[in-house]
């Protein structure tokens, strides 16, 4: 589980990826020219710098980018931290669900896109198992489905590009399983 903060300015200044199986192969491709750091307990989001949470444990998030880390039980990881960073962030935050398996970051993009963020998916062809990119491609809430090296182009846009995020903005279908942001714990 990753989390990246930017300068206020940007459309979407938080971005968390998750990954299971074949995550690491999934990472390195979109993280390799980028400075990371693993997060401890208590941690402040830095902008420009990759955050890594420790295996095992989930992230949740302050709206003033504190961090505080908790361990996970339920091999669910993605889903607790999505939310969190939904209610934290809102419209600033972008996630991405790549590799793995389960269902995992499933209700995590429903209430991503339920605060007003947004939400892209690896294409399953491309994931080493899709278990993950597929449920939360079922929810309806990803914007975009992108190769590996597409979805990596595609973060750098969305954050960096002035308009980018208002250009490449997504209508969700009408049976999209969304969490609107009053309804989230």
């Amino acid at each position: 589980m990753f989390a990246a903060a930017q300068s206020p300015s940007a459309a979407f200044d938080v971005v968390c990826l998750t990954a299971s199986l074949g995550g690491v192969s999934a990472y390195r491709e979109i993280l390799s020219a980028l400075p990371v750091r693993l997060l401890r307990d208590a941690d402040q989001l830095s902008p420009g710098v990759v955050h890594v949470v420790p295996a095992g444990l989930r992230a949740a998030f302050s709206p003033e980018c504190g961090v505080s880390l908790h361990p996970v039980h339920d091999h669910s990881a993605a889903d607790p931290t999505f939310t969190s960073a939904a209610a934290a962030f809102g419209p600033r935050l972008l996630v991405a669900v790549l590799t793995g398996r389960q269902q995992d970051g499933a209700l995590g993009v429903r209430h991503v896109r339920g605060a007003g963020g947004r939400a892209l998916a690896q294409v399953l062809a491309t994931s080493e198992a899709p278990g993950m990119p597929s449920v939360a491609m079922a929810t309806g809430c990803a914007d975009f489905v992108l190769l590996l090296p597409v979805l990596a182009h595609a973060l750098i846009s969305l954050v960096m590009v002035p308009g980018a995020a208002d250009m490449m903005w997504v209508p969700l279908p009408p049976w999209a399983a969304v969490i609107p942001s009053a309804m989230a714990t």
